[in-house]
């Protein structure tokens, strides 16, 4: 069953419909990302938009499974970011309810879509060809977003909740890169891809 499940990862009608949605999310998270855009200064344009860059990187993923490509710097700021992203959105979005937020249907939607963003990236570890020099390039990448995001203010909004514990999110946020990184890299490993390809 497990063989299959990997086999359907590889079809061709599969990864097209998964390259569509990612376009549809990549592109509705831009919309979403608007008003904060739009206050940003020019310089930082590029370290804003976390979620749909991420997913962007990955729509380029497909594109090269389609063609029987590989891109492996590519597949290595997809991976990374996907995870990152997918679950600090969803932390992010759970914590303010334990100060007394309240979760609507937009809420439950990103919590789908970007826990998505995270098992996606995963999922397609066995067929990356990330080398470790690919992942010190992202490395730097992550960690520059994190100091443009939590030095220069350019973190994405959060509840007003807790607008007073952007600190401890920075904190949080510099660990989740640390451990997308090493997730990656884990689960490239020759060792790891030996059982599961």
């Amino acid at each position: 069953m497990i063989e299959a499940g990997f086999q359907l990862l590889k079809n061709r009608l599969f990864l097209v419909l998964l390259l569509i949605i990612n376009i549809g999310g990549t592109i509705y998270g831009y919309i979403w990302y608007d008003s904060q855009i739009a206050i940003t200064p020019p310089k930082f344009l590029l370290f804003v938009p976390d979620s749909p860059t991420a997913s962007l990187f990955f729509c380029f993923v497909l594109i090269a499974f389609i063609l029987g490509k590989n891109w492996p710097l590519l597949e290595a700021f997809a991976s990374v970011t996907l995870l990152k992203y997918g679950v600090w959105a969803v932390v992010l979005i759970i914590v303010p309810t334990f100060y007394g937020a309240e979760l609507y249907w937009t809420h439950y939607m990103l919590i789908v879509s970007h826990l998505g963003m995270a098992v996606q990236g995963l999922l397609y570890a066995p067929y990356y060809r990330i080398k470790p020099w690919h992942l010190v390039v992202v490395a730097i990448w992550t960690l520059h977003n994190d100091v443009i995001d939590y030095i220069y203010g350019m973190h994405p909004w959060v509840h007003s909740t807790l607008s007073s514990f952007i600190q401890e999110v920075a904190y949080f946020t510099f660990w989740l890169s640390i451990f997308s990184l090493g997730t990656v890299y884990i689960l490239n490993s020759k060792m790891i891809k030996r059982y599961i390809v």
